[in-house]
């Protein structure tokens, strides 16, 4: 992804036709496509507006990009037809022919009009991404029994003024600042055994409310999350989050259990976002909800990754379905950036610190005073003080890693919540 130049956000439907690259208008503006077929994301693919490109290489680029998770879904389906064939030779019939029946057990026919579900959404001062983000939800093909608006400390009473607007909404003031803090308040009025969170700056899918459901119908779920789109790229801020910081995990399920736990100090972080994350309320209860000395408020972030490595240290199972899409709208002002990187790797050495003493044979603690150091080092060494595009967070990166150190150790004795 070069830096600065603006890419537009293109959707890309190939149970509709095979996109040549002569109808993306390259020399206006780069573009960030993410392909689909029907509501399944298949992939994504960047280019730039100083790129040349013919019909054919894009063809192969497109392929290139989608291969990873249509074989998946293939080898699910037990179906060994190539498609690349005949997206390559333009045979747009075949293509779909041999796509409807790899996707023919993932696309739904018949949905349910409302699934019990209890959506959680925390947010402080900043009504008019909630307004968006409550928009979104009224949009859902499968519309949630419950929708929980966690006012997290305000200053203004302007997210109680939108949430009146939604009739299906509740709203919860908690005064205490903190997210999690707003996370717990939220999980304990909910009303249904699944709990779904997303953040008040997403949008969501049409069908994420139906993928999250659908996804504990499996009685070994226990906990989930999905898939995380930028949806927008048109800043230098933006474009370093999705490059160095994206929360998009991929196009293809994964599962994390106890096997994931015996690698060494486990990256619990890749597990996927607080954007888009759902629980088993029985879950939560079990393992004490969320540690309230993390995130804002607090420690900083990461109060979403120490959950995932508790989850998993009980015993229960994680799992990443990317059809359950949400949308996240990355800071566009490098200030602002900068401030969040802070508080992601302050919240990340205090989760690791917390994680250690919860397991000590996981190696946390050399992970944080061993192999940290040691990459921040080889950065320094190779570049910076260069202005390039990875070293611009680089200080509130190990500014924020030192601060989260030394809150861990002023607070450790504090109970978990």
């Amino acid at each position: 992804m070069a830096a600065h130049s603006p890419y537009t956000l293109n959707n890309v439907f190939l149970n509709e036709k095979i996109t040549n690259i002569s109808a993306l208008s390259i020399n206006e503006t780069g573009y960030y496509l993410v392909f689909w077929w029907h509501s399944i994301p298949l992939g994504d693919l960047y280019i730039c507006r100083e790129e040349e490109i013919d019909n054919e290489e894009f063809k192969n680029m497109v392929i290139k990009a989608v291969t990873p998770s249509i074989n998946y879904y293939a080898e699910k389906a037990a179906f060994t037809s190539s498609y690349k064939e005949a997206y390559l030779s333009d045979n747009f019939p075949l293509f779909s022919k041999i796509l409807d029946k790899i996707f023919a057990a993932f696309i739904a026919e018949q949905l349910p009009g409302e699934v019990e579900i209890s959506v959680v959404i925390c947010t402080r001062n900043r009504s008019k991404r909630l307004q968006l983000c409550l928009e979104s939800l009224q949009k859902q093909i499968c519309t949630p029994k419950e929708i929980i608006v966690v006012d997290n400390a305000p200053t203004d009473n302007n997210t109680r003024l939108v949430v009146e607007n939604f009739p299906n909404a509740t709203y919860l003031l908690e005064a205490r600042p903190g997210l999690d803090i707003a996370r717990n308040a939220g999980a304990k009025k909910a009303s249904y055994p699944i709990v779904a969170y997303t953040d008040d700056d997403v949008f969501l899918h049409p069908m994420w409310t139906y993928r999250v459901w659908e996804s504990f119908i499996s009685e070994d779920t226990d906990a989930i999350t999905g898939l995380v789109i930028a949806s927008s790229l048109d800043t230098e801020s933006q474009q370093i989050f999705e490059k160095h910081w994206s929360f998009n995990k991929g196009y293809v399920d994964k599962v994390f259990d106890q096997d994931f736990l015996k690698s060494k100090s486990p990256k619990v972080w890749d597990i996927g976002a607080g954007a888009n994350m759902a629980f088993r309320k029985e879950v939560l209860n079990k393992i004490n909800y969320f540690d309230e000395r993390l995130d804002v408020g607090a420690a900083g972030c990461s109060g979403d990754s120490e959950i995932w490595y508790r989850i998993l240290l009980a015993g229960f199972k994680i799992k990443y379905n990317p059809r359950a899409v949400v949308y996240h709208e990355h800071r566009r002002e490098i200030s602002a950036l900068h401030k969040q990187i802070f508080n992601y790797m302050r919240g990340h050495a205090a989760s690791v610190l917390i994680q250690h003493s919860q397991n000590k044979k996981a190696g946390y603690r050399r992970y944080l005073f061993y192999e940290i150091p040691k990459y921040y080092l080889l950065l320094f060494r190779i570049g910076f003080p260069s202005y390039s595009f990875r070293y611009r967070t680089l200080i509130s990166e190990v500014k924020g890693l030192v601060s989260g150190v030394r809150f861990f150790y002023r607070n450790r004795k504090n109970p978990l919540s």
